[in-house]
Formats: structure tokens, C-alpha cells, sequence
């Protein structure tokens, strides 16, 4: 673990006031999802322990997402399971799976015109009738979600006027007010500077809940993350703690990179360190006609 209790000491956070569900215990036994016959996730099988940080990472075009995806029960395998606390997600209503899970997706969508106070209270739709308003508690949910991902001052904005980073830290916020046991977070980092990746991290880590995060900054990952799952055209090729699966060896195959993987002497973790290329690719530009050049097919066209 290279999080708070590893040899490396992660920035410290508070637990959120938002309080989410306990955390759950999730399996994915051997999942397969296919569209058109062609997998995108093959033969998958990986753990996370009640209140773990798990990372999958991977290239571009891995199936990272499409992972992520049917642990959250929006995708079904073709085979194989997934299960929250032993329960098979395929037998949950749609309502179960969002009382257990809450997403935090890549694209965030549009607002329709909705305030992010609003937005954010969308989170506790599962845990209401649909004819039910919000309450009194609902909205100190709300209030205290905002602040604990640093958005209390955009609660009266419309969503769609919002940066991508704001965006990303109103779905947390979303998220939380969910109270989940799991949380399922796709390149959560995304649209954020270094500072606000590092604040929703560290949130993420302080929460109970289990957490599964598709990251990929290796040594955010390596960092942030008790174990990882590397993914490579939709099959698993390593899994284990940061330190197990962050190899030179690994970087070159699965990424086709030159790096070091090194201690960082302040955290423990490990860090990687990418390097040129042995052989700087080859450009080849066109040659631009020259002047007589021009001139001369431009008469012979003219000709023709």
C-alpha cells in the first residue's frame, strides 16, 4: 500500500462528512464482453478487498473503460461474473446497483440546464421514490459533498458554464452523496492541475468505501493505489502491488517505453522515469516544389 499506512505517506484527508455506505467486497470471475464477436475485455478476473484502492491501468484502447463499465453493471459480460458482497450484479435492479456503486465517468455530460446544486443532489436519487423531493438531510449532503471536493463556491452555477476540472470535481461530489460501496472512477484526474489531482486522490483514499480507479498516470497510480491490474488489448498481463507490477520489462512490452522505475526517497513508491527512445523517429516532410517548378506545371496544365 503506498497510500496512508504504506512506507510512503500519502497527503493526509480528513474523512468526508458525507460518511458513504460501508465498503463491499468485489470479484469480476473471468468477464468477457464482446461487440460483433470481437472482445474487448477478455478473460478478466481481479479482486478488490473491502475499502482497497484498486487501479487498472493500461494503453489507449486496453478496455479499461469497458471494464470498468460492466463491474458497474451498465455493460453485461458475454460471460463470466461480476459480484458486490457475492452477489451477482446481472440478478440487482438497476436501483440495488446504484445503491452499491457510483461512477465518476471520463465524459461528464451535459447539465440540461441544471444548477450544480442540482446535479449533485441527482446522487441520491437511488436512495428515494421517484415522487419523493429532496429533504433537509439531503441537502446537507449536498452542502457537505461540495465542500469536501472544494465546490462549495460553484453550488449556484450552471453546470455547463463549468471547466472540465470543475465538471469532474462536481461528479465527485455526485458521487458521494450516492453513499456508496464502491466507487468506480474513470480517469478521474482528468481536466485537473497537479493540485486538484492530488486533492481528489487523497479524498478518494480517506473515503471507507472500496474504490476501483482507471488511471493513466503510472505514478499516480503507483502512489495512490494499493494494487494494480494492467490491461493490454482487453486481456490481464500483470496484476499485484505498484512495486510487484511496475517493472522496466512491463513499460517496454506493454507500453513500448525506455524507463526507469526508481524509490522515490520521499514516499516509498515506486516512480517511474521515461526515456527518449533509443532511436529517434524518422519525419519525413514533402519538399516543396520550387518556384521554376511551379511555373512550369502550371504552364503545362494551362496547356492541356
Amino acid at each position: 500500500m503506498n497510500g496512508p499506512g504504506s512506507t510512503g505517506t500519502a497527503p493526509a484527508a480528513a474523512a468526508p462528512a458525507t460518511d458513504p455506505g460501508a465498503a463491499l467486497h468485489l470479484r469480476v470471475e473471468d468477464v468477457t464482453y464482446a461487440v460483433a464477436g470481437r472482445p474487448l475485455v477478455d478473460g478478466v478476473t481481479l479482486e478488490a478487498r473491502p475499502g482497497e484502492s484498486v487501479g487498472i491501468v493500461g494503453p489507449n484502447g486496453s478496455g479499461k473503460t469497458t471494464l470498468l463499465r460492466c463491474v458497474q453493471g451498465v455493460l453485461r459480460p458475454v460471460s463470466g461474473r461480476v459480484l458486490h458482497d457475492g452477489a451477482d450484479t446481472a440478478r440487482l435492479s438497476v436501483k440495488e446497483r446504484a445503491r452499491r456503486v457510483a461512477a465518476v465517468p471520463q465524459d461528464s455530460g451535459g447539465g440540461f440546464g441544471l444548477t450544480v446544486r442540482q446535479v449533485v443532489a441527482m446522487g441520491r436519487s437511488p436512495h428515494k421514490r421517484f415522487w419523493e423531493g429532496d429533504t433537509a438531510r439531503d441537502a446537507a449532503y449536498v452542502h457537505e459533498a461540495l465542500a469536501d471536493t472544494g465546490g462549495a463556491a460553484l453550488a449556484d452555477r450552471p453546470f455547463d458554464e463549468l471547466s472540465g476540472g470543475e465538471k469532474q470535481r462536481v461528479l465527485l461530489a455526485r458521487a458521494l452523496v450516492q453513499r456508496p460501496a464502491l466507487l468506480a472512477l474513470d480517469e478521474p484526474t482528468n481536466h485537473l492541475d497537479v493540485r486538484h489531482q492530488l486533492d481528489l486522490l487523497t479524498l478518494v483514499r480517506a473515503l471507507p468505501a472500496t474504490s476501483l480507479l482507471v488511471l493513466h498516470d503510472l505514478n499516480l497510480a503507483a502512489y495512490f493505489c494499493d494494487r494494480l491490474y494492467v490491461l493490454a488489448e482487453g486481456r490481464l498481463v500483470a496484476d499485484g502491488t505498484p512495486e510487484e507490477v511496475l517493472t522496466e520489462e512491463l513499460l517496454a512490452e506493454v507500453y513500448g517505453v525506455r524507463a526507469e522505475v526508481r524509490v522515490h526517497p520521499a514516499t516509498g513508491a515506486p516512480t517511474v522515469v521515461y526515456l527518449p527512445p533509443a532511436a529517434p523517429p524518422t519525419v519525413r516532410r514533402a519538399v516543396p516544389p520550387t518556384a521554376a517548378e511551379g511555373l512550369t506545371t502550371g504552364a503545362t496544365e494551362g496547356a492541356r
